[in-house]
């Protein structure tokens, strides 16, 4: 191992965690090519099979998971000596990982996440992919599905519904084009289904979800966004009823080992209590005609 690069071994947590080389090469700026390379590379410097590959993405062998919580360890040790470094003077760092509108709540409600007695650093790590929480890359994750790994603890934060919607400024009638994220883009399932189900009105497509809204505010069309967002705006009116197939629940998670560490379980209990707080507008309730 003494001739095994770290940026190598960094690399491999990457891949690791996101379960292929997509998400790596998102996460790295490198390409899939040149990804897929270097873990053949490690494989040949460590005389190990790392990873089984398929279609799917990477996952992990025996020996790969062997590796992959030798590393971690070696991980954690390392935050602990910057932390060391600076003196232990710095507050401690909490990260989060949460989708686009999730993570457009918190951010409105910093202020309930850090007091004025009790401030912890944080990171936001927004995207619509998994939260990838069980190898730590995150302390704190927000999923759309109950966890199924051995290692992470979970809680219930209730239901998630979305709807159409327009500007209400606009008559109903005016445009009624279709505005969607870019189907290579659409991880989740209310951004594909628009793709699904009208895809000869789009009109207008985006790299991110969060310019839907600023669109759809604009009068540009009709999108497909969360209630959280939707019905909190009083510039936003509904285009239709709730899309019920795409209601479902969504779960705060947490790596078991680290759970009950001071900083985590501070903050994990006060997203608990803002969106719990939220619960009945993220579920669609407080709409009125």
């Amino acid at each position: 191992m003494k001739n095994i690069s770290w940026d190598a071994l960094e690399l491999f947590i990457k891949v690791a965690r996101f379960g292929g080389l997509s998400a790596a090469c998102n996460a790295t700026g490198l390409s899939p090519a040149t990804v897929g390379r270097r873990m053949l590379d490690l494989e040949g410097q460590v005389e190990r099979k790392l990873f089984r590959r398929s279609r799917r993405g990477y996952s992990l062998t025996a020996d790969g998971e062997d590796l992959l919580a030798q590393l971690l360890e070696m991980e954690g040790a390392a935050r602990k000596i910057e932390n060391w470094r600076s003196g232990g003077n710095a507050a401690p760092l909490v990260r989060i990982a949460c989708g686009t509108w999730i993570g457009w709540l918190l951010m409105q409600h910093i202020d309930l996440l850090r007091s004025e007695r009790d401030r912890p650093r944080i990171h936001f790590e927004i995207g619509e992919t998994r939260a990838a929480v069980a190898f730590r890359e995150s302390d704190l994750g927000i999923r759309a599905f109950e966890p199924n790994e051995p290692n992470l603890a979970a809680v219930a934060l209730g239901e998630v519904a979305y709807a159409p919607y327009r500007s209400g400024i606009c008559p109903p009638d005016k445009n009624s084009n279709w505005i969607a994220v870019s189907e290579q883009e659409a991880m989740s399932a209310y951004l594909r289904y628009p793709h699904e189900t009208f895809a000869q009105r789009i009109t207008l497509t985006v790299t991110r979800p969060r310019s839907l809204y600023d669109l759809v505010i604009a009068g540009a069309g009709i999108a497909v966004l969360p209630c959280l967002v939707g019905d909190k705006d009083e510039r936003l009116a509904r285009a239709g009823p709730e899309i019920s197939e795409l209601r479902h629940r969504q779960w705060l998670v947490m790596n078991n080992d680290d759970r009950h560490r001071r900083e985590i379980r501070l903050v994990a209990d006060r997203v608990i209590a803002l969106i719990k707080a939220n619960a009945a507008l993220i579920a669609g309730e407080r709409y009125t005609n």
